[in-house]
């Protein structure tokens, strides 16, 4: 998917691999993230069964994040806060529409 907005000069296009980019970034940033589940990387893209997985829907894009967390945080609040944090960095800065965020949290590290 290539997201296209028309603006005066012309068409601003945006890959799915910046989206799949800024949803990584956020969701790692996020106190009590670990770290993602899986790899990022073409062949995981092309399989759809990656840490990250974007799919589009009309104009908007929907995205899943597989996430472990570290051991004694509240999972469920981290993964709130990974859904909230994916959905504000992927539309601040890139100006793309999301509808949803699923956070699928696959393991516990512990230290």
């Amino acid at each position: 998917m290539d997201d296209v907005k028309k603006t005066i000069s012309g068409n601003i296009k945006i890959s799915e691999d910046v989206i799949m980019t800024v949803a990584k970034l956020a969701a790692t940033d996020v106190k009590g993230v670990a770290g993602l589940c899986g790899e990022i990387n073409k062949m995981s893209k092309l399989r759809n069964n990656g840490a990250v997985i974007i799919s589009t829907i009309d104009d908007v894009v929907a995205i899943d994040v597989k996430i472990k967390v570290k051991s004694g945080v509240n999972v469920t609040s981290v993964a709130q806060e990974v859904q909230t944090a994916v959905k504000d960095n992927v539309q601040s800065m890139t100006g793309v529409a999301v509808a949803r965020v699923n956070v699928v949290v696959g393991g516990v590290v512990f230290n």
